[in-house]
């Protein structure tokens, strides 16, 4: 019992994890409005199974990402508030790791949409 207990305290810390960093976080807000007209634009479209689970895989890649990020950029704050390349560096590449995501995201979205896109407005 007292394990259950312990695995759903755990999941209530990172719920309210997610809820801090949606609040908080800019770019996370802005991935989430993404998320939601991604997912609208697969219900509106009808998407297959298969389009589904590569929609689903590249928003959880860049929200988990850029959690991720978040994290390490408080961390580093907590480290040093003063310029140290070592800091940035650290920064600029946790950063990258989202920017590469949501690029190849972005890519498989104009694969997955690109097509029902140009019909919705009747280029052919």
């Amino acid at each position: 019992m007292a394990y259950l207990k312990n695995r759903i305290r755990s999941f209530g810390y990172a719920f309210s994890g997610l809820m801090n960093a949606i609040k908080t976080e800019k770019n996370l807000q802005l991935q989430t409005v993404v998320a939601i007209l991604v997912i609208a634009a697969g219900i509106f479209f009808d998407i297959s199974i298969r389009k589904w689970l590569a929609v689903i895989g590249c928003i959880t890649l860049v929200i988990s990402l850029e959690l991720i990020n978040s994290a390490i950029e408080k961390l580093c704050d907590l480290y040093s508030k003063e310029q140290d390349p070592r800091i940035k560096y650290i920064k600029d590449v946790s950063a990258a790791a989202v920017l590469v995501a949501s690029i190849l995201s972005a890519i498989i979205g104009i694969v997955i949409f690109g097509f029902d896109i140009l019909n919705l407005f009747g280029h052919h």
